[in-house]
Protein backbone atom coordinates (compact mmCIF):
# COMPACT_ATOMS: atom_id res chain seq x y z
CA UNK A 1 0.00 0.00 0.00
CA UNK A 2 1.31 3.43 -0.94
CA UNK A 3 0.80 6.26 1.53
CA UNK A 4 1.33 9.97 0.89
CA UNK A 5 2.40 11.92 3.99
CA UNK A 6 1.95 15.71 3.82
CA UNK A 7 3.43 17.76 6.67
CA UNK A 8 5.53 20.92 6.70
CA UNK A 9 7.44 19.82 9.83
CA UNK A 10 10.51 17.83 8.67
CA UNK A 11 10.81 16.00 12.00
CA UNK A 12 7.21 14.75 11.84
CA UNK A 13 7.62 13.76 8.17
CA UNK A 14 10.71 11.75 9.05
CA UNK A 15 9.03 10.03 12.02
CA UNK A 16 5.96 9.11 9.96
CA UNK A 17 8.03 7.97 6.99
CA UNK A 18 10.20 5.72 9.18
CA UNK A 19 7.23 4.36 11.12
CA UNK A 20 5.19 3.55 8.02
CA UNK A 21 8.14 2.19 6.04
CA UNK A 22 9.13 -0.20 8.85
CA UNK A 23 5.48 -1.28 9.01
CA UNK A 24 5.68 -2.37 5.37
CA UNK A 25 4.15 0.59 3.55
CA UNK A 26 5.59 2.46 0.59
CA UNK A 27 5.77 6.12 1.61
CA UNK A 28 5.94 9.33 -0.40
CA UNK A 29 6.40 12.59 1.50
CA UNK A 30 5.43 16.18 0.67
CA UNK A 31 6.37 19.29 2.63
CA UNK A 32 3.41 21.44 1.53
CA UNK A 33 -0.20 20.93 0.63
CA UNK A 34 0.53 22.18 -2.88
CA UNK A 35 3.28 19.59 -3.34
CA UNK A 36 1.01 16.87 -1.93
CA UNK A 37 -1.78 17.86 -4.34
CA UNK A 38 0.60 17.64 -7.30
CA UNK A 39 1.91 14.22 -6.24
CA UNK A 40 -1.63 12.95 -5.69
CA UNK A 41 -2.83 14.27 -9.07
CA UNK A 42 0.13 12.66 -10.83
CA UNK A 43 0.06 9.30 -9.05
CA UNK A 44 -3.39 8.90 -7.39
CA UNK A 45 -1.89 7.47 -4.21
CA UNK A 46 -4.84 5.75 -2.45
CA UNK A 47 -3.94 6.76 1.12
CA UNK A 48 -3.11 10.26 2.38
CA UNK A 49 -2.06 11.35 5.86
CA UNK A 50 -2.06 15.14 5.94
CA UNK A 51 -1.40 17.88 8.44
CA UNK A 52 -4.04 20.60 8.66
CA UNK A 53 -1.82 23.69 8.83
CA UNK A 54 0.69 23.84 5.94
CA UNK A 55 1.99 26.44 3.51
CA UNK A 56 0.20 26.60 0.18
CA UNK A 57 -2.83 24.37 0.36
CA UNK A 58 -3.76 23.49 3.92
CA UNK A 59 -5.13 20.07 4.83
CA UNK A 60 -8.74 21.16 4.46
CA UNK A 61 -8.18 22.48 0.93
CA UNK A 62 -6.16 19.37 0.04
CA UNK A 63 -9.11 17.21 1.13
CA UNK A 64 -11.50 19.34 -0.91
CA UNK A 65 -9.26 19.05 -3.97
CA UNK A 66 -8.98 15.26 -3.68
CA UNK A 67 -12.72 14.82 -3.19
CA UNK A 68 -13.64 17.05 -6.11
CA UNK A 69 -11.10 15.61 -8.59
CA UNK A 70 -11.95 12.69 -10.87
CA UNK A 71 -10.07 9.61 -9.74
CA UNK A 72 -10.18 5.95 -10.81
CA UNK A 73 -10.19 4.81 -7.17
CA UNK A 74 -11.14 6.13 -3.76
CA UNK A 75 -8.53 7.92 -1.62
CA UNK A 76 -8.62 7.40 2.14
CA UNK A 77 -7.56 10.52 4.09
CA UNK A 78 -6.45 10.85 7.70
CA UNK A 79 -6.09 14.46 8.85
CA UNK A 80 -3.59 15.05 11.65
CA UNK A 81 -3.61 18.38 13.47
CA UNK A 82 -2.96 20.21 16.69
CA UNK A 83 -6.53 21.55 16.55
CA UNK A 84 -8.68 19.48 18.89
CA UNK A 85 -11.77 21.68 19.07
CA UNK A 86 -15.02 19.97 18.13
CA UNK A 87 -15.67 22.52 15.37
CA UNK A 88 -12.26 21.72 13.84
CA UNK A 89 -13.04 18.01 13.79
CA UNK A 90 -16.37 18.71 12.08
CA UNK A 91 -14.68 21.02 9.56
CA UNK A 92 -12.01 18.42 8.75
CA UNK A 93 -14.52 15.62 8.25
CA UNK A 94 -16.81 17.90 6.24
CA UNK A 95 -13.87 18.72 3.95
CA UNK A 96 -13.63 15.03 3.11
CA UNK A 97 -11.26 13.50 5.66
CA UNK A 98 -12.18 9.92 6.56
CA UNK A 99 -10.45 10.07 9.94
CA UNK A 100 -9.04 12.74 12.22
CA UNK A 101 -6.25 12.60 14.81
CA UNK A 102 -4.90 15.30 17.07
CA UNK A 103 -1.25 15.90 17.92
CA UNK A 104 0.52 14.56 19.79
CA UNK A 105 -0.83 11.21 18.60
CA UNK A 106 -0.20 7.69 19.77
CA UNK A 107 1.92 5.77 17.23
CA UNK A 108 0.07 2.49 17.83
CA UNK A 109 -3.27 4.20 17.39
CA UNK A 110 -2.12 5.79 14.13
CA UNK A 111 -1.01 2.40 12.77
CA UNK A 112 -4.35 0.86 13.75
CA UNK A 113 -6.21 3.67 12.01
CA UNK A 114 -4.06 3.12 8.90
CA UNK A 115 -4.95 -0.60 8.97
CA UNK A 116 -8.64 0.28 9.34
CA UNK A 117 -8.38 2.61 6.34
CA UNK A 118 -6.70 -0.10 4.29
CA UNK A 119 -9.54 -2.49 5.15
CA UNK A 120 -12.03 0.11 3.91
CA UNK A 121 -10.05 0.57 0.69
CA UNK A 122 -10.05 -3.22 0.24
CA UNK A 123 -13.83 -3.32 0.65
CA UNK A 124 -14.18 -0.47 -1.83
CA UNK A 125 -12.03 -2.34 -4.36
CA UNK A 126 -14.10 -5.51 -3.90
CA UNK A 127 -17.30 -3.51 -4.29
CA UNK A 128 -16.05 -1.91 -7.51
CA UNK A 129 -15.16 -5.36 -8.87
CA UNK A 130 -18.73 -6.52 -8.14
CA UNK A 131 -20.18 -3.40 -9.76
CA UNK A 132 -18.07 -4.04 -12.88
CA UNK A 133 -19.18 -7.69 -12.90
CA UNK A 134 -22.84 -6.64 -12.64
CA UNK A 135 -22.36 -4.04 -15.37
CA UNK A 136 -20.84 -6.68 -17.62
CA UNK A 137 -23.78 -9.02 -16.95
CA UNK A 138 -26.22 -6.17 -17.62
CA UNK A 139 -24.45 -5.41 -20.90
CA UNK A 140 -24.83 -9.07 -21.93
CA UNK A 141 -28.53 -9.04 -21.04
CA UNK A 142 -29.09 -5.81 -22.91
CA UNK A 143 -27.71 -7.37 -26.08
CA UNK A 144 -30.96 -9.35 -26.23
CA UNK A 145 -32.74 -6.08 -26.96
CA UNK A 146 -30.99 -5.88 -30.33
CA UNK A 147 -31.62 -7.77 -33.56
CA UNK A 148 -31.78 -11.57 -33.09
CA UNK A 149 -31.26 -13.79 -36.16
CA UNK A 150 -34.20 -16.22 -35.90
CA UNK A 151 -35.29 -18.96 -38.29
CA UNK A 152 -38.61 -18.10 -39.94
CA UNK A 153 -39.75 -21.74 -39.72
CA UNK A 154 -38.50 -23.42 -36.54
CA UNK A 155 -37.90 -20.20 -34.54
CA UNK A 156 -34.37 -21.24 -33.54
CA UNK A 157 -31.86 -18.43 -32.93
CA UNK A 158 -28.39 -18.32 -34.48
CA UNK A 159 -25.68 -17.73 -31.84
CA UNK A 160 -22.33 -15.98 -32.30
CA UNK A 161 -20.64 -19.26 -33.27
CA UNK A 162 -23.09 -19.89 -36.12
CA UNK A 163 -24.94 -22.66 -34.29
CA UNK A 164 -28.72 -22.72 -33.97
CA UNK A 165 -30.40 -23.01 -30.58
CA UNK A 166 -33.96 -23.18 -29.37
CA UNK A 167 -35.14 -19.74 -28.37
CA UNK A 168 -35.56 -20.87 -24.74
CA UNK A 169 -32.01 -22.24 -24.58
CA UNK A 170 -30.57 -19.10 -26.14
CA UNK A 171 -32.35 -16.75 -23.72
CA UNK A 172 -31.76 -18.89 -20.63
CA UNK A 173 -28.02 -18.95 -21.42
CA UNK A 174 -27.83 -15.16 -21.44
CA UNK A 175 -30.28 -14.15 -18.70
CA UNK A 176 -31.73 -15.42 -15.44
CA UNK A 177 -35.01 -16.08 -17.20
CA UNK A 178 -36.62 -19.49 -16.87
CA UNK A 179 -39.45 -20.70 -19.10
CA UNK A 180 -42.68 -22.41 -18.21
CA UNK A 181 -44.79 -23.57 -21.13
CA UNK A 182 -48.49 -23.11 -21.61
CA UNK A 183 -50.93 -22.61 -24.47
CA UNK A 184 -52.32 -19.24 -25.48
CA UNK A 185 -56.07 -19.00 -26.27
CA UNK A 186 -55.49 -18.63 -30.03
CA UNK A 187 -53.33 -21.77 -30.21
CA UNK A 188 -55.80 -23.60 -27.96
CA UNK A 189 -58.61 -22.90 -30.42
CA UNK A 190 -56.44 -23.65 -33.45
CA UNK A 191 -54.59 -26.79 -32.29
CA UNK A 192 -56.08 -28.28 -29.10
CA UNK A 193 -59.84 -27.93 -29.66
CA UNK A 194 -59.81 -29.77 -33.02
CA UNK A 195 -58.08 -32.72 -31.31
CA UNK A 196 -60.79 -32.84 -28.64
Amino acid sequence: MRILVADDDPAIREVLENLLTTSGYEVTVASTGTEAAQVWQDEHIPFVITDWVMPGLDGEKLCNLIRSAPSPTYTYIIMVTGNDQQDDVVTGLTAGADDYMTKPYNIKELLLRVKAGIRILGLETALMAKVNELQSALDRVQTLEGLLPICAYCKRIRDNDGGWQKMETYIEGRTNAAFSHGVCPECYHRYIEPEL
